[in-house]
């Protein structure tokens, strides 16, 4: 199982628990990204070496690779590689033994189960047992990081998860299309109407008063409705904007779970690329 190869589709905040995860688990982790990620949580966002050639986030170091020279590095460096492939060519050249797919489209954009002897799904869009092998819940509560090994993760409700009290209110989208200039900084403290950004010549003005927890980069081109910007109401807790959530921890646990499980269940196992003839029980 060591230094085994792990593909991960996406490298968001909640993906970044995963990739974390595993990294210390002793994987190594090769993680495909689009080019320009639009996420919140960048300071916890193993993507953000795309922009920022390389970003450590917990002592864990990912880095910006552009071929397969500077993957092997980063691997021997022990650094996660992150490359821009939105489209997966790099599983067809490295034909890994696991997949997993924590991209969080709520839709599946291309993953299938033939594309690794082990393919994991998070949350909703797929069906464990068809799609993909297992899916793991990613909705808040008694579930969350569950392995599911047959059917589909709960739909997304689209309400964020509450603290102190606050849901939805702690969630800010763009009012319109256009390049956001950022005027606060993630870890700032602000109040309810302080402006946060400007969307072209639109104010940005945050929701409620708290902790910004996370922003858009500077710069960024976005639509209208886009979510944009996340505010923690407990500003005691600005070491919060700098470590993975309990949410994406849980669900790297789940990832990790249904590794072992689908590699010791005598009807699975890494036989190299695709299927064949694999007895399906469960």
């Amino acid at each position: 199982m060591f230094n085994e190869l792990v593909i991960v589709r996406g490298g968001g905040d909640i993906a970044s628990g995963t990739i974390q995860k595993l990294h210390r688990s002793g994987f190594k982790v090769l993680v495909l990204e689009v080019p320009n990620p639009t996420s919140i949580r960048r300071t916890v966002c193993f993507s953000e070496a795309i922009y920022e050639k390389q970003i450590t986030i917990e002592g864990i170091t990912s880095v910006y690779a552009c071929n397969m020279k500077e993957i092997k590095k980063a691997w021997l460096e022990n650094k996660i590689p992150v490359v821009v492939d939105p489209n997966g060519l790099y599983i067809d050249v490295f034909k890994p033994g696991i997949l997993v797919d924590a991209i969080l489209a709520k839709k599946n954009l291309g993953t299938n189960i033939n594309m690794a002897s082990i393919t994991i799904a998070l949350g909703p869009g797929f069906e464990a047992g068809r799609d993909v092998d297992a899916v793991i819940e990613t909705m808040r509560g008694h579930n969350l990081g569950r392995v599911i090994l047959k059917g589909y993760a709960k739909k997304d409700t689209g309400i964020p998860g509450d603290i102190m009290g606050y849901s939805k209110e702690r969630v800010i989208y763009s009012p319109c299309s256009g390049i956001i200039r950022n005027i606060c900084n993630i870890g700032d403290v602000v109040k309810a109407n302080d402006i946060i950004a400007y969307v072209d010549d639109m104010e940005v003005k945050a929701s409620i008063s708290g902790l910004l927890r996370g922003l858009i980069r500077d710069g960024s081109s976005i639509t209208k409705k886009l979510k944009i910007a996340d505010i923690d109401p407990r500003i005691t807790e600005k070491q919060n904007c700098y470590t993975i959530s309990d949410k994406a921890r849980n669900i790297g646990g789940g990832v990790l779970e249904a590794i072992l499980y689908l590699k010791n269940n005598r009807n699975y196992g890494v036989c190299g690329y695709g299927r064949k003839d694999i007895k399906r029980s469960i």
